[in-house]
This record gives C-alpha cells, sequence and structure tokens, in this order.
C-alpha cells in the first residue's frame, strides 16, 4: 500500500509535468493547454452520459431483484476515472477515459474478478454479522416442500432501554425568574 500511494502521490504527477512539458515543448504551450481543456471537457459529458446510463441499469437489477455487482463496480469505474480526468495531464486523462468507456471498464472488470478467483472467497468480518440469536444461520431453502422457518426469537431488552412517559406544559404558566433571592 505504502508502494501504492508513493507512485500515485509521487511519480504520477512528477511524470505529469514531464509529459505536458515535453508536449508543450513539441507542439506549443497554447496547443497543449486546448489538448488538455478538451480532453477534460470530453470526459465530463462522457462521464455523466455514462453514469446515468449506469444508475439506470443499477435501478433495474434492484428493481428486477438481482444483486447489482456489475453496475456497482461500472459506478465505481465512472466515478474513479470522472476523479482521473480532474487532475490535468497526459496520463490520468487516459486512464480515467479507459474507466468510462464501456468495453475497457469490461477488461478491467475481467482482471479484477480473475485477481480475485485467484486471491480467494471474499470473507466477512464478525461485525457484520447479525449478533441476534438464530439470526446469521443458513435457513432451509424455499420450494415445494420445504417447511417455513421458526420465527427468531426477540433478543432480550438491554440494560439501557428506559420505557418512559412524557406531557406537554403548556405556556401559560409562569416563568421562573432565576438568580433572584427573596
Amino acid at each position: 500500500m505504502p508502494l501504492l500511494l508513493l507512485i500515485l502521490f509521487i511519480v504520477l504527477p512528477v511524470l505529469e509535468l514531464y509529459l505536458i512539458i515535453q508536449v508543450g515543448q513539441e507542439i506549443g504551450v497554447v496547443p497543449t493547454l486546448a489538448i488538455l481543456i478538451i480532453d477534460g471537457l470530453i470526459g465530463a459529458a462522457l462521464s455523466r452520459s455514462q453514469g446515468r446510463a449506469a444508475w439506470a441499469r443499477f435501478n433495474e437489477a434492484t428493481a428486477a431483484g438481482r444483486i447489482p455487482a456489475k453496475e456497482v463496480f461500472d459506478g465505481v469505474c465512472i466515478i474513479v476515472g470522472g476523479a482521473f480526468l480532474l487532475a490535468p495531464g497526459f496520463i490520468t486523462d487516459f486512464i480515467g477515459l479507459s474507466l468510462l468507456i464501456p468495453p475497457s471498464r469490461a477488461l478491467y472488470r475481467r482482471i479484477l474478478m480473475r485477481g480475485a478467483r485467484v486471491v480467494g472467497p471474499l470473507r466477512t468480518p464478525l461485525f457484520f454479522y447479525d449478533r441476534r440469536p438464530g439470526a446469521g444461520r443458513p435457513r432451509p431453502q424455499a420450494g415445494p416442500s420445504a417447511t417455513p422457518p421458526p420465527p427468531s426469537p426477540r433478543p432480550p431488552r438491554s440494560d439501557y432501554d428506559i420505557d418512559g412517559s412524557a406531557r406537554e406544559i403548556p405556556d401559560t404558566q409562569p416563568e421562573i425568574e432565576r438568580g433572584s433571592s427573596g
């Protein structure tokens, strides 16, 4: 992780500056700035349209009852791609645009899934489990002969739960003067 941060915050900006200077010396300052500005505007428009499309696919997946894993990955890629397009430079613009284009996102998804298979299954940390008695255990599969699972017992009340009542005091009562004696 420290190596990734070193590359991201030190090496990449130095490479960006070097590349901008080299391109500026070859084609001039004004055309270099124009390319960076036009690239950013195209990226912003692409980010907006791809974001809307990913949001629509996310809503369709959840409405159909599917887990929207692909749609969430696409949304993350679009957000990260838009962030890379905010940084001035040719390398970050290339990375950002590649994250916004659907075919390259599919390639990134395949690479990530292949890496996830090599690493192994994801494990949920213990603090994500429901701690109620009977919760988190596998339930019988639903089917024609399946019986409904027994209801989960209600968790015992904690010491800090307090029942109380309240009543409204009308504003017509006289206010108590503070600080005056006698």
